[in-house]
């Protein structure tokens, strides 16, 4: 038997108080929508809040209170917003608002949510994300990328490296207070990383059908020292071996900071984007499709083929549209490529402003916020293309006759 706060709508409340009272739970508060919870928490013996997952009644300050005093929290969110907000907080007792009566009984009871959560068939490929200054477009490509590859029943790691303007955090609403890629730099320091501590200290963004971690970026300019070399190598280690795919957003500057420094021990602050393009196992350069952000493309591409000593190199044009280049700007993309640049065969992404301003108002990626995105729809073909294994075909009646018939005329 448990003593029950609940601070849920009328038509949920409903549905379930009377049930668990049946199985002989009490109901020690009954929150109504204008009531602050936590005084009403206070002058009752609750041992278990029921509460909706809304993030006007789901706040990191009631999770924290409660916590504090020993009551366990039960979130049931009925809207999708609502599920991100619970996971948001790390809340991992969130059910679905209409979930059966006895998965929220099983939960209420002290038992955990169970769920098929995939797992990585490590080690890993590191993809880094990479562009020029100038907003070219790494943080959406990243998550946009990401999210494709975690629809597709894998685990991915989603890591925010840039130094300068780390923003996949605000990009996908979410809280941003403690950097999960400063935190897994620290531990792994200390060799104290362990897969269970980047579960810890990441967030999870909900793709159907597969896991997407995001170890968010760091919120203060000055915090940059803390993302040394070494530290971001041993960390993409661990990520390695914790997910299918890593995806990187790094900075834009891979100078070498020993060149222009007299203090050879200093740290570095392009540090962690030069770890990211050493580690990767490819890596994928994003420019703009407009006459400056072609220019500077061109330009850091060259450096970068130096720096990245044969680590492969994909082309990425962004935000391609007629405005900026003239008639047949996919043409004229690639032949300023070809001529000035010798990139054959870049991978162009369609300028969806609408789509992109709505997934950033919302704080979610493209395949959530505009399912139907031109953008969208280029890079989940990428994705298939060149970044995931092929299919597996279906061996048929036709197939096996074709390979006795090849093993036969082999033999002859």
């Amino acid at each position: 038997m448990v003593a029950l706060a609940f601070a849920i709508d009328g038509n949920t409340e409903d549905r379930v108080i009377a049930d668990l009272v049946e199985r002989g739970h009490t109901v020690a508060a009954r929150i109504g929508e204008h009531a602050d919870p936590i005084a009403v928490l206070a002058e009752s013996d609750a041992a278990v809040l029921l509460v909706s997952a809304e993030p006007e009644r789901l706040t990191a300050r009631l999770l924290s209170w409660c916590d504090d005093h020993g009551i366990r929290v039960v979130a049931l969110a009925a809207t999708e917003a609502a599920a991100h907000n619970g996971q948001a907080l790390h809340l991992h007792e969130v059910l679905p608002a209409d979930a059966p009566l006895d998965e929220i009984d099983a939960l209420v009871r002290g038992g955990a949510v169970v769920a098929p959560t995939p797992v990585s068939s490590g080690p890993g490929r590191i993809l880094a994300v990479w562009g020029p200054a100038g907003a070219p477009g790494r943080t959406t490509v990243a998550i946009t990328l990401a999210t494709e590859l975690a629809a597709s029943g894998r685990v991915v790691a989603l890591l925010d490296a840039d130094t300068y303007g780390a923003s996949i955090a605000p990009a996908l609403g979410m809280l941003d207070e403690s950097p999960g890629f400063a935190a897994a730099c620290r531990l792994a320091g200390q060799n104290g990383l362990s897969r269970a501590e980047l579960e810890r200290v990441s967030q999870s963004y909900p793709v159907r059908g597969g896991a997407l971690h995001v170890l968010t970026g760091i919120t203060r300019s000055y915090r940059w020292p803390e993302l040394s070399a070494e530290r971001v190598r041993r960390t993409l280690d661990a990520c390695r071996d914790w997910a299918d795919y890593v995806v990187i957003d790094t900075g834009f500057s891979f100078e070498n900071d020993e060149e222009i420094s007299s203090d050879l021990f200093a740290p570095r602050r392009n540090a962690a984007t030069l770890a990211c393009l050493d580690a990767a196992d490819e890596i994928l350069a994003v420019g703009s499709a407009d006459p400056i952000g072609l220019a500077r493309y061109l330009r850091a591409h060259a450096e970068l083929l130096d720096r990245a000593a044969g680590v492969p190199i994909t082309t990425i044009i962004n935000k391609v549209r007629p405005g900026a280049i003239g008639l047949n700007p996919s043409g004229q993309v690639k032949a300023t490529l070809q001529r000035f640049g010798g990139i054959g065969q870049p991978v162009l992404l369609p300028h969806d402003e609408k789509a992109t301003d709505a997934a950033l108002l919302a704080g979610k990626a493209l395949r959530d916020a505009s399912p139907k995105s031109a953008a969208l729809a280029a890079v989940r073909r990428f994705a298939t293309d060149h970044i995931l294994p092929p299919p597996e075909q279906p061996v048929t009646r036709r197939s096996r006759r074709r390979a006795h018939a090849l093993a036969r005329a082999t033999a002859v």
